[in-house]
């Protein structure tokens, strides 16, 4: 068979991503100190960005838009761009060729663009008891070695116990018990087993109360011990009868030590205020301070949005590289097109993030519409919702909703809020309508914290009340819904006495 080339025309359509659009989708998911690191990177990046300080009185807006203007109709080889009026006017000429990007960007009415932007607090009225205090943002929460480590400078102990001791507080976990036996710390240190057991005995010593033991027995007699606690019951438990106690089997604790319910009862409460972790205080990351990206404020019978731009740098064109575009033909054509492509860059990256602001400014607005009786009332009264209500009133697709209510924050008048919690599942009503699964998971947690300890309520009794409230769940759904809150089914929860 003979090869031979052939040339063939296919048409097809093919949805590509701009760099423009890659970067507008990328803005809309960062969360509040994300843009604000990106954008201080830009103006590092680019010459051509600057910060508008607080007084200056040329606008950002109308400068980023003269430079925009100024690039496009001094970029060489490129014909400048007919007014938008004019454009309209002629659709037949414009049609006849692709525009060009300068000429693409020189459309964007920018002065009318402002005026759409949503209003945002101003600067000077933000109260500073509601921020964060200094010290909170600066410092770092010491972990348990570090906190370990200095208890051992200040002890005082002889060369060779301190070597020991180095090691044993390095094999000790996040929860502060210690991981490794004698003899492997021994053989970690070079010293005898003897010095190790001397050591550890110091160690224990140490705050919190209760760390460096090997298991649960020894770390809550440690801090029975510390306590001064001399009831002979509640030593016997944590000798002989703790795995029952755990198990919450108070009978089988009774029977086992010879002793009534009543008492088991009593110590059970002493030794359920002991503290099963002693490393809990240093465990887990530094806390993290939520800055919300929205205020709703309740002005009459009205809820205004108000985006918190503090902290977001206002950028602007630099007026240096302004005068090169506008010198003409006096600078060099690469320097013009250089700096015709920061331009660019720029105003993509200021239209974006207006873009963005403006975005998460109607999603808010329209969550308020459909969850008004909770910013009115609170968690009860609030309505199921999906991604698809809000996105079909503010014309906008789904995955754009989903991106702004992503690590967005909005500070209300019933707490802080990240936009995600308004949009939950629902849960039908015996008459037919539905409640949204965020105030089923409340009632629930109310009952719960309301209930009699000695006879806790069990999951198909709170199925059965919530139904009698209207609420038409099954028992699974309780047990779902208690373990997403961390609370412990009725037979853990059960106290005696």
């Amino acid at each position: 068979m003979a090869l031979e080339l052939k040339q063939q025309l296919r048409l097809s359509q093919q949805l590509v991503m701009t760099p423009q659009l890659q970067q507008a989708i990328k803005l809309l998911q960062l969360s509040r100190l994300e843009l604000v690191g990106l954008v201080q990177q830009e103006l590092e990046e680019n010459p051509v960005l600057e910060e508008a300080l607080e007084g200056d009185e040329e606008p950002t807006l109308a400068s980023s838009a003269e430079a925009q203007s100024e690039a496009a109709s001094q970029l060489p080889g490129e014909t400048e761009p007919a007014p938008p009026e004019v454009a309209a006017a002629e659709p037949a000429a414009s049609s006849d060729r692709e525009p060009t990007d300068a000429e693409k960007l020189a459309d964007v009415d920018w002065q009318s663009y402002a005026e759409d932007y949503p209003p945002t607090a101003p600067r000077e009225t933000r109260d500073d008891s509601e921020r964060p205090s200094f010290e909170a943002t600066l410092t770092r929460r010491a972990t348990l070695a570090e906190h370990l480590q200095w208890q051992l400078q200040l002890s005082g102990f002889p060369p060779d116990e301190e070597l020991a001791a180095q090691f044993i507080i390095g094999n000790i976990d996040e929860r502060g018990y210690l991981q490794s036996s004698l003899e492997e710390v021994a053989r970690q240190a070079g010293v005898p087993e003897s010095v190790v057991a001397s050591a550890l005995a110091r160690v224990q010593e140490f705050d919190p109360t209760g760390v460096a033991a090997r298991d649960l027995k020894e770390c809550l007699t440690l801090q029975v011990r510390a306590l001064g606690i001399d009831d002979p019951i509640v030593l016997r438990i944590l000798a002989e009868a703790l795995d029952p106690l755990i198990k919450r089997d108070f009978r089988g604790v009774a029977r086992q030590l010879g002793i009534s319910i009543e008492e088991v009862a009593v110590a059970a409460r002493i030794v359920g205020r002991l503290e099963p972790r002693p490393g809990r205080a240093f465990g887990g990351e530094d806390p993290v301070y939520i800055v919300p990206d929205i205020y709703v404020h309740k002005i009459g019978d009205e809820f205004h949005v108000v985006l918190n731009d503090d902290g977001l740098p206002r950028l602007r064109i630099n007026a240096l590289y302004r005068a090169v575009l506008a010198r003409g033909s006096v600078t060099p054509k690469d320097t013009k097109t250089y700096v015709h492509e920061k331009v660019r860059s720029a105003m993509w990256l200021i239209k974006s993030i207006h873009q963005r602001q403006r975005t998460i400014y109607r999603v808010m607005q329209s969550i308020i519409k459909h969850q008004r009786e909770f910013f009115e009332k609170g968690i009860n009264h609030l309505r199921p919702l999906n991604l698809r209500d809000v996105a079909d009133d503010i014309e906008m697709h789904e995955s754009t909703v989903s991106r702004v209510t992503t690590n967005k924050y909005a500070n209300t008048p019933q707490g802080i809020f990240e936009l995600k919690y308004f949009f939950n599942s629902s849960i039908n009503r015996v008459n037919g309508d539905a409640v949204a699964s965020e105030s089923v998971k409340d009632r629930i947690e109310r009952l719960i914290h309301s209930e009699d300890p000695r006879r806790p309520l069990s999951d198909q009794r709170i199925a059965e009340m919530l139904k009698v409230a209207n609420i038409d769940i099954a028992r699974r759904t309780v047990t779902k819904y208690r373990e997403a809150l961390n609370l412990l089914s009725s037979t853990k929860r059960r106290e005696v006495g």
